[in-house]
């Protein structure tokens, strides 16, 4: 009896401590998870201000459906699908004896208009047909020049090649003047009564618009880029102004990083960026916030001019995001090959700027997720 009545006190302290740990212990656990979650909710929204971060990036640039200026049915394809192309390259052709036929008719009539007044129209002739190509010519360089000018101003080109261009777009003018003095010259042997004369005009101006119809009849390249998705064929009859050719222009490319409203309220232009590109895991690539987009499209809809109500289906509506236009850093040259358009880019904002704590901890958690992303 005596060992039973001792062996009994020697377990009570024990069975009096057990409780008491294990409530020390489940304690210490749950101040460890609210810990956690606060730290947790204060980087979430901390890092919201200082270093934004997205990973719906989508990769963007100039795509464009170039079209015939006149229709007829293709008799020649030279461009190949995901070829890349330069300016002014050759990329279709339409059959162009509709248009020669045109050519030659105007002609004839306006032979036919200088020999009531007895003039020799074989140089007015050639002298127009100058014109026509000239005009042509000119107006592509402007195109090409107002692209170029664009680029540079945000540094996405070198300065040299907008200067080119810009002499370009003055060699391309003074072709058109020479032209211009030529037929004027012509013009002047025919004397004022053929130079006024409105049949003579008329069958100028028709003789210009068969020969620019002519010149169209070959679509070229309006820059360098690539030519993607193609589906036309040999035989096919394209429309005037109908999609012939999917067309990125390979001189400009940026990022769209869809932001939250809360993340914007440091995103200014000139804000430095961490982008890291799923087709090149392991790189961070630096870029420049370009612009912060005014406004979105929210789907609402109207009924007898009133708008109508969204139809809720969640407990908690989700965040809109704005378009934030981010640029990468240096020229064209040093944009990676391996990234597409439309591509998927993860995107860190520096709007603490580069020397804070927290934008150097998100550099950090970046570069994890760069490493990361080889595997996924």
């Amino acid at each position: 009896m005596n060992d039973i009545t001792v062996r009994n006190d020697l377990e009570e302290p024990s069975s009096i401590v057990e409780p008491s740990f294990s409530k020390v212990a489940r304690r210490g656990t749950y101040i460890a998870v609210f810990g956690l979650v606060g730290i947790f909710v204060a980087w979430y929204a901390i890092s919201d201000r200082l270093a934004p971060y997205t990973g719906k990036g989508t990769v963007s640039g100039y795509v464009t459906q170039l079209s015939p200026r006149v229709s007829g049915q293709v008799i020649a394809v030279y461009a190949n699908d995901n070829q890349v192309v330069d300016e002014d390259e050759l990329l279709f052709e339409l059959d162009p004896r509709p248009f020669e036929i045109a050519v030659e008719q105007a002609e004839v009539e306006l032979e036919q208009a200088t020999q009531t007044i007895n003039s020799n129209s074989a140089s007015l002739i050639a002298s127009q047909a100058k014109v026509t190509q000239a005009r042509a010519n000119l107006e592509n360089a402007k195109t090409s020049n107002a692209r170029l000018q664009n680029l540079s101003q945000r540094g996405i080109t070198p300065k040299s090649q907008a200067d080119a261009s810009l002499a370009e777009l003055k060699v391309a003018q003074a072709q058109v003047d020479s032209a211009e003095a030529d037929l004027t010259s012509a013009e002047a042997e025919l004397g004022d009564s053929g130079k006024n004369n409105p049949r003579i005009k008329s069958a100028q101006l028709k003789l210009e618009r068969a020969q620019l119809d002519l010149i169209y009849t070959k679509v070229v390249a309006p820059t360098r880029g690539v030519i993607t998705n193609l589906g036309l064929a040999v035989g096919q009859f394209v429309n005037s102004g109908t999609a012939a050719l999917t067309f990125i222009d390979a001189r400009g490319a940026w990022i769209i990083a869809e932001m939250r409203e809360n993340q914007l309220a440091n995103i200014e232009p000139g804000t430095k960026a961490g982008l890291l590109f799923d087709a090149v895991p392991g790189h961070i690539f630096t870029g420049t916030v370009h612009s912060v987009g005014w406004g979105i499209d929210t789907g609402r809809v109207t009924s007898r001019g009133l708008l109508q109500n969204q139809t809720e289906t969640r407990w908690f509506e989700p965040a809109r995001r704005m378009p934030v236009r981010i640029e990468l850093d240096g020229d064209l040259t040093a944009w990676p090959r391996a990234v597409k358009m439309g591509g998927k880019a993860t995107i860190v904002v520096y709007a603490g700027g580069e020397n804070s704590l927290f934008v150097w901890i998100a550099m950090g958690l970046h570069r994890i997720q760069s490493l990361l992303s080889y595997l996924y």
